[in-house]
């Protein structure tokens, strides 16, 4: 009887099946939640159905026709872009009075007549003129915090361009939601 039992093969017990099955649970929900991302990350879920998203100013490519041109901005189609620099049209938007104010501790008075671009479409030209008193007022505090020494220089003359850009499009983005200045150009320039 002792020979029975040898003769008998009992097949042995299979190692790692708990483990093959464990790891094929956490590769299918490491792919269910790069799934469950990527739709988040599409919009297809994870906002209010109906919620209209934020309609902001969109950049213009050149040759293409502005919907909210500004009233008497004259024929758009009658431009002829340039084929080289921007792929956007730039659009200006002149400040009409010229800025006088001290500068930071000094007894110099500059005087600045100005403009700002854009490449978004005419709402920021609107809102621009819509709330110039507002960006007069910030353009002179930016202007009475500028030292002397800054204004001679032609780098100094660009940190002030772009200081004037940047808080220009705070007060925008504060009053509209969006800025959208690129830059503030000098029309005229006069230090005493």
């Amino acid at each position: 009887m002792a020979e029975d039992k040898d003769d008998i093969h009992t097949p042995a017990p299979k190692k790692g099946g708990f483990l093959k099955i464990l790891v094929l649970l956490v590769a299918l929900l490491a792919a269910a939640g790069g799934g469950a991302y990527g739709a988040y990350a599409m919009g297809l879920f994870g906002q209010e159905a109906g919620e209209p998203k934020p309609d902001l100013p969109k950049k213009v490519l050149k040759g293409e026709e502005d919907p909210y041109a500004p009233e008497g901005d004259g024929d758009a189609s009658a431009e002829i872009p340039g084929e080289g620099g921007s792929d956007y049209r730039t659009a200006y938007y002149e400040f009409e009075d010229s800025f006088t104010s001290n500068l930071l501790q000094s007894p110099a008075l500059i005087q600045v007549s100005m403009a700002a671009s854009t490449h978004y479409d005419g709402r920021v030209v609107r809102w621009l003129a819509k709330h110039d008193l507002a960006l007069r007022s910030r353009i002179l505090v930016e202007l009475a915090n500028t030292p002397e020494d800054d204004v001679y220089t032609p780098d100094g003359r660009k940190n002030l361009q772009t200081r004037l850009a940047h808080a220009i499009n705070e007060e925008l983005t504060a009053k509209e939601g969006f800025g959208g200045v690129e830059e503030v150009h000098f029309r005229e320039f006069l230090v005493q």
